[in-house]
Parts: structure tokens; sequence; C-alpha cells
């Protein structure tokens, strides 16, 4: 068979497979163990266990489970209804102040665990509800909470970014530091959008009363004394202390990003235990078992996803691939163009972390790949709030099943053209992603 022919079948396997329903980590391990079966030597098979050891025997890899620790820490304590408390207080009398302080708590929560799916979980238990009662429509409160919570794939430390350093074999302080204009970025459009709407609703409700006499809660005025607030400013201080640490480490050179992880996770559990009285073994337990389930789940993902990639190598499907997109002699940014719609599409059925792997191999597009990377990971934020997968839709209906999924599509929505309005602003000016990362490690 041709290498096209291979290719095709791989892919369409592939799909075959996981709309089978089956998950995606023995999808993917499946399908790459039956080609090399077909189409590799007889030996192949023998060497699976030490194929998908050597891909993964990578010091990076080490800290995902320790930031998973530390996010699982802080997720599951009142650590982050704290954080939003706090933040709430401050920016209610703007308007919209409530939504962008949803989108901040979100930004400064993705910072400290690194997962989208427990900041949605963590900050939406309280903002959606608070939202609500404060007369916001359900989608806005929503799409939010679901927008806000991708910041988690973006803002260090970002698992999928730890993923991507190790496949594009790229510097991971450089890549965290490239992420951080950009995610400014999205919480300004973010912050910006809840400001526009929150009018427009605010409009709507004062017409209703003028023309019903029909009260909503938007219309209502709520004041806290300036002794209220700096007596909740304490509840805001152990998390710049967490961040601060675990970013002087990081940045400081003072310790690698496995290093940094560790202290990350060992100053969350300290924090969670001196603040919260979280220390007894039964208290402990569901951090630990949360973060020993999530870690399986992905480590394994991540082996199969290297495997499945080894075998596309192998049998020079992604390097005829590559080849073929390169021989069309398409203009770099219609290239570009066809890689993040690719990327799109595949974000329909898969997580970030199999993307990135699977298409590891058409990263060379002329572009540099640190500003690639965070590109691409804006993209795959898109994936985690647009139908049909969307993780965070179903995290949101889990803490809001009272709310229509339509209406949490449809507030989501705007949020997603906001995040293609980013990427747009990264390929005119590049900078954006760029200047941070060579002002603090040099060009």
């Amino acid at each position: 068979m041709s290498v096209l022919s291979i290719g095709l079948l791989y892919g369409a396997s592939t799909l075959v497979v996981m709309f089978a329903g089956m998950p995606i980590a023995f999808a993917l391990g499946a399908v790459a163990t039956l080609f090399m079966l077909f189409f590799m030597p007889a030996g192949s098979v023998d060497t699976i266990s030490q194929n998908v050891y050597e891909e993964m025997a990578s010091i990076t890899l080490l800290s995902i489970p320790l930031f998973i620790l530390k996010g699982s820490a802080i997720g599951r304590s009142r650590a982050g209804q704290d954080l939003y408390s706090a933040i709430h207080v401050w920016m209610y009398r703007i308007p919209g102040g409530l939504g962008i302080a949803n989108v901040f708590a979100c930004a400064l929560f993705a910072a400290m665990a690194g997962s989208s799916p427990a900041t949605c979980s963590a900050i939406g238990s309280a903002g959606i509800p608070e939202m609500r009662k404060r007369g916001y429509s359900a989608g806005f409160a929503s799409g939010i909470i679901a927008a806000g919570g991708t910041l988690g794939i973006l803002l260090p430390p970002s698992i999928t970014m730890i993923l991507y350093a190790v496949a594009a074999e790229q510097s991971l302080g450089r890549l965290f530091l490239a992420a951080i204009g950009p995610a400014l970025l999205l919480v300004t459009l973010f912050a910006a959008y809840a400001v526009w709407r929150y009018r427009r609703e605010y409009q709507n409700a004062l017409a209703l009363h003028q023309r019903s006499g029909a009260h909503s809660e938007l219309l209502s005025k709520s004041t806290l004394t300036l002794r209220e607030k700096v007596q909740l400013l304490p509840r805001v201080l152990p998390f710049v202390i967490l961040l601060t640490g675990v970013m002087i480490a990081l940045y400081g050179g003072y310790a690698t990003p496995s290093e940094t992880a560790g202290l990350g996770a060992v100053l969350a559990l300290a924090l969670i235990g001196s603040i919260y009285s979280v220390w007894k073994p039964r208290d402990l337990s569901p951090i630990l078992a949360s973060t020993l389930r999530e870690s399986t789940m992905l480590m394994f993902i991540i082996g199969m996803s290297l495997l499945y990639s080894y075998v596309m190598s192998y049998l020079h499907i992604s390097q005829s691939s590559a080849q073929a997109i390169v021989e069309l002699e398409l203009s770099r940014w219609v290239l570009l163009t066809a890689i993040l719609l690719m990327v799109v599409v595949l974000g329909f059925f898969l997580p970030p972390v199999s993307i990135i792997l699977m298409t590891a191999p058409l990263k060379a597009a002329g572009f540099d790949l640190i500003w690639f990377g965070v590109v691409m990971t804006i993209v795959m934020e898109m994936g985690l709030i647009h139908p049909p997968v969307g993780l965070n839709i179903f995290v949101i209906k889990s803490i809001a099943p009272d709310i229509p999924l339509g209406d949490v599509i449809w507030g989501i929505m705007p949020f997603v053209v906001l995040m293609m309005i980013s990427i747009v602003l990264l390929c005119l000016f590049p900078g954006i992603a760029t200047w941070f990362a060579d002002a603090v490690m040099g060009t």
C-alpha cells in the first residue's frame, strides 16, 4: 500500500474506534498496535513498552503530576471561593464588575492550578450562583466562567504547554513567559466584553422596569464599607505568596520546572493546611485520590499518544503529510490557517494533550515555535468551550444543571469570537507573545 493509503486508513480507523465509544487513550493505543502488527516488522510489538517508556522518560513530564497536585489542593478547598469573594467586593461598583471579578478570579486561579476544568469548577461553583442572584442572565454567567476557565491551559503552569515544550523541543521557561502577554490580552478582551454585555442587560432590565414595573436584581445597589473590603484582603495574600514563590523559583533560575512543580505542590498543601485546616488524613484523601486519578488518566493518554505518533513517524505518514503541505507552496499564512483549522476540527473530538502530540510533525512551518505554541494553545482553548465536545460546557452543566444547554452554548460563543480576534492580533503583532520572553531570557 502507498503511504497515502496507509495514512488515510490510519486516520479513518482512529475516528471509527473513537466514535465507537472507546476511551481516547485505549483508542489511540489500539489503533497504533494494530498498525504495528500489519505494517511494521513482527518484532516491533515487543518494543511497545520500551518505546512508550523512552518517549515518556522526560524530566519535564515529571512536573505534570506535581502541578496537578497543586491544583487539586487549591481546587478542593475553600480557597477558590475565598479568592473570588475578595476580588468581588473590590470590583462590584464597576459596571459589570461582578463579571470582571469572575474573569480575574479565573485568571489567578488558573495561574495556580494549571487546569481548565478545575478553574471552572472552583470559581464557577461560587461565581455562577452569585451572578445569577445579582440578575446576570444564565448564559452570560456560564460564558464568563467557561471562557475564564480556558486560561488554565494558557497561563503558567499550563500542562498543555509543558507537553508542547516536550514535543517541539522548546524551552519551557521561555514558553511560559511568552504566554503571559496573550493571557493578559484575553483577560482584557473578556473583561471588556463583560462590561459591554452588562450595560446591555442593565439597559434592557431598566427599560422593562419602566415599561411594566418588573424588577431585576441588576437594578439593585449594594454597598460595602472600606473596613469590610480591607478585612477581605488577607484572603488574597496566600495566593499572591504562592504564585510569587513559584514564579521566582522558576524564572529566577533557582529551580527547574519539575522542582518548581514540587515547590508549588508543597506550598499549596501548606497553604490549605495552615489556613483551612486541611491536614488530617480524611481531609487530604480526596485531594490525593483526585491527583492520582487525573495524573494516571493524563499520563496514560500521553503515553498512548506518543505511541500513536511513533507509529505515524515510522510509517512515514507524518513526514509525507508535512512534505505534501510544503509541496503545495502555500504562503506561510495560508499554511498557518490550514494547520489551525485542522487543530480546530481535531478539537471537536480530542483533548489538547492528544492534539499536541499528534500534530507535532506539522509545527515546522517557518514560524517561531514559541509564538506558534502560544497561538495553537489559544486555538485549543476554543476547543474546550465549543461543541460538540467542549469539556468546559459539561463542567458548567455539572455545577449549574438547571441552566439549559442551549443557554450555555450561546453564552459561550461570543468568547469564542474574542479568542479568534486575539489570534488575529497575535498574527499582526507577534511581539505580544515574544517580547516578554525575549526581554527576560534574551533573543
